[in-house]
Parts: structure tokens; sequence; C-alpha cells
């Protein structure tokens, strides 16, 4: 059914005047989106169809290409890049920016840096966190870009960096693709080497966390550092 055909309460436009956009579902705010449907579907069924695309549901659009979503019957160019431009202002939205200086008192402070950015990546990632004597953050720096399963982090490339900038401590966090944020013996074992390392260097480590979707680990918090 065409949406002008809808009931004025069901249709996205105006509910969204009436009620607020928070009232709107996830189909109805890519409704919006989308605009206009086609001959054959409407934009709610465009919307659904988008959704319905990967098991996923809205997060599939953080990652996909505008090939991907232009590859849906009825997602032209104009269509597929109104969609990656309001996936693009969530993530930065999503994505708290750290100014020099911004104080780490704990796990979820380093949890909230990072979370929005590292929980839908595909790829494992290893960054560290590089922080003054008092906490305070330095910079945050990408080690390695690994395979889906796996990352190789050597000690030399970590703590280059933070000699570099002359960093106090550092945190070390990575992503688990899986959304699971047990830490596996491999990330056990790699922390008790860094650890060591950091001590021969003078640079201390902190905690190192593990990020899944919207939970993480802290090494710290079990022991572990």
């Amino acid at each position: 059914m065409k949406i002008k055909l809808l009931p004025e309460y069901e249709r996205p436009v105006e509910k969204c005047l009436s009620l607020g956009v928070e009232s709107l579902s996830n189909r109805e705010l890519l409704a919006l989106l989308i605009n206009s449907g086609t001959k054959e579907k409407s934009a709610m069924e465009l919307a659904e169809e988008v959704l319905s695309k990967d098991s996923t549901g809205i997060c599939y659009l953080r990652e996909s290409s505008l090939e991907e979503l232009m590859s849906i019957n009825g997602i032209g160019k104009a269509k597929a890049a109104r969609i990656a431009a309001a996936a693009e202002l969530g993530k930065r939205i999503a994505s708290k920016p750290v100014s020099a200086g911004t104080i780490i008192e704990n796990d979820e402070d380093i949890a909230e840096l990072v979370m929005e950015d590292m929980r839908y990546q595909k790829r494992e990632i290893f960054k560290a966190l590089l922080l003054t004597s008092k906490g305070g953050i330095i910079s945050i720096e990408t080690i390695s870009v690994g395979e889906l399963s796996s990352t190789i982090v050597h000690p030399r490339e970590v703590f280059s960096k933070a000699v570099k900038k002359s960093a106090a401590a550092v945190v070390f966090v990575h992503n688990h693709p899986s959304g699971d944020p047990m830490p596996s013996k491999e990330d056990f074992a790699t922390t008790a080497r860094l650890v060591e390392c950091g001590r021969i260097l003078g640079i201390r480590v902190v905690d190192h966390l593990v990020i899944g979707d919207g939970r993480y680990m802290s090494m710290r918090a079990m022991g572990k550092i």
C-alpha cells in the first residue's frame, strides 16, 4: 500500500510531527530517508527489504556499501546516498570525540570512549590509549588490524608509539567481531607479554579491554593485570 493511502496516524511524516521522531520504528525512519517508492513498492516496503537484507537488521546499515544498497531493486544512487549519509552521521554522533587531556579513571570510561566505534567492526582491531602519569589521554593509536578472527600484536609496534609520545601508561583495547567479549587464551597470553614488556620499559599497562557487541571485559577486573 502506498504511504499516502495509509491512515494519517500511520504515515511516517505525520507520525513524526505529532508524536516525535522517537515514536517511529526502524522501518518508518528508513522510509523517511528513502522518501519515495517505485511503481511496484512503497517506501515502507523498500525500507523493509533493506532491513531484511542481513540478519543484523538496522546494524547492516553501518557497514553496507553504496553498491550493496543499490543492489536492492528500487534503491538508486540518490536513495543509497541518503541512507549512507544517515548511517555515517549516526557513527559520528555515537563516536565521542576524544580531546587530549581527557582523564581515564576506570574501565567504564575506556569502554564509553571506544564501544560505538569498535562494537560493529568486522575485523579484529587492536588499539592503545597512551596516557600521562595522571591518566590523561595523549592519543589513541591503532596498532593492528587483523583478519576476521585474530590479530597479531608485537610489543615493538605497541610500545614504539608510547615511547615516541612519552606515555607513562597505556590501556589496550581490541574487539571480538563475534560480539562475545570473553578473552581467549591468546588474549591472556598477549596481555601477559605486553605487561612484562611495559615493566621493562617503565610504561605501566593499566588495563586491557575486550570489546564485544555492547559488552566488554576488563583484564584488570578479572585479576589478570
